[in-house]
């Protein structure tokens, strides 16, 4: 189709925007420059809504005030986002006039880096796009060993691999009992143990071997959980072999009572099958800046109301000196129970000006502690429907799966 000189106009969301034809055609934004390509009206109407042949008129069903700026942008060289916009959401009408964020300004890259961090790097990080070479049973098994509820075999697995981590889980509290220091029972209790870490390491090995990106299933927190919990069984069975099951390094081997305790570990692999645990695991990265944030007041009142703590309670008053704040350390114990306001009572000041400024650290930890939680909060709402809604979406295609 033929433009000429005639005038354009856009109507954007209903707003219009004239100017001449062959301007439109030398704007940075690749929709419109690729109006000029098109041959029919068919091929215009695949990069805008409606096109008016009359008025010479292009319909496009987008944010006007987003155009606007991204027009200012054209005039004066410089993009910034839309004030009370969100950013993801102008950033979206960025990519669809033609425009990346390197034509942003270097503020508003940094908010867009943010969100997008946000948004899409999960704790659980979604498997890419089936890859052509892929084979589909390759694919299947890898969704079946990934996505609990991607099929009705996934859902069988997971529901063994929960049961052996239930069992394992309880064998080793039972183990610490008295009445479990029996010859017989502690057979009993290895034989129990074998075959979790069996099953345990064999669904590991499968997920590894179907795994797309080897490098990236070892660099993944879960599977990183997995390998501390199942680990030290190896360790402690070879260190057995090694030293004796009976010698006097077994028996007072710190080394390997370390290791069987980190079987407790065992209890986090439920979060590959509980929303509720990955929310949290989700919502605790992508708030660290308000965890250390959080960190950073605690340290700082510990040392302030620590250290008045030690003055006020052993270092003025010589005759009466409180020795439970003979040290700064030992006032950062009564600090930190008096900020979390849990109180044990094991130490507490007996001067008047002690107790005024226990009052005091009280009431700031109040203040301290509840300053970051809106924060958090809002991120673990928006965490849990994240993933919930990745739930609903496996839980359909699981569905298909069944009615096929």
């Amino acid at each position: 189709m033929k433009f000429g000189s005639r005038l354009c106009t856009l109507n954007v969301g209903g707003r219009r925007f004239s100017f001449p034809a062959d301007l439109m055609k030398h704007l940075p934004l690749s929709r419109l420059s690729r109006l000029h390509g098109c041959g029919s009206e068919s091929e215009l109407l695949e990069l805008c809504d409606d096109y008016d042949q009359d008025r010479n008129e292009f319909f496009f069903d987008r944010h006007s005030e987003a155009f606007s700026f991204i027009m200012l942008y054209i005039q004066h060289g410089k993009l910034r986002f839309v004030p009370h916009m969100c950013e993801l959401s102008f950033y979206n009408e960025m990519l669809y006039w033609g425009l990346e964020s390197s034509d942003l300004q270097p503020c508003c890259q940094r908010r867009l880096d943010d969100c997008l961090s946000d948004c899409f790097v999960h704790f659980f990080p979604e498997e890419e796009q089936q890859k052509p070479e892929d084979p589909h049973w390759l694919e299947r098994m890898r969704r079946t060993f990934e996505e609990p509820t991607s099929s009705l075999v996934a859902q069988i697995l997971t529901s063994v691999s929960m049961l052996f981590v239930v069992i394992s889980i309880v064998m080793l509290c039972a183990s610490t009992l008295p009445d479990w220091k029996a010859e017989e029972t502690m057979d009993q209790h290895r034989i129990i143990e074998a075959v979790c870490i069996g099953w345990f390491t064999a669904e590991c090995v499968v997920r590894f071997l179907v795994s797309r990106d080897k490098c990236e299933f070892i660099r993944r927190p879960l599977n990183i959980i997995d390998l501390l919990a199942i680990m030290p069984y190896y360790v402690s069975v070879t260190m057995t072999m090694l030293t004796g099951e009976n010698s006097q390094l077994q028996r007072a081997g710190i080394t390997l009572r370390v290791l069987r305790m980190l079987r407790v570990f065992w209890v986090i692999k439920l979060a590959r099958h509980f929303l509720g645990l990955q929310t949290l695991g989700l919502t605790l990265r992508r708030c660290y800046r308000e965890m250390v944030m959080l960190l950073i007041f605690i340290c700082v009142a510990m040392a302030i109301f620590s250290a008045l703590a030690q003055l006020l309670e052993h270092g003025l008053d010589l005759e009466t000196r409180n020795q439970d704040y003979a040290s700064i350390p030992a006032a950062c114990w009564w600090v930190i129970i008096s900020m979390t306001t849990v109180g044990y009572g094991d130490m507490y000041p007996v001067t008047v000006a002690g107790r005024v400024l226990g009052g005091v650290c009280v009431v700031s930890g109040i203040v301290l502690l509840a300053l970051p939680i809106t924060f958090i909060y809002h991120s673990f709402v928006q965490c849990y429907h994240e993933l919930k809604v990745r739930s609903v979406r496996c839980s359909h295609s699981l569905s298909a799966e069944l009615v096929n």
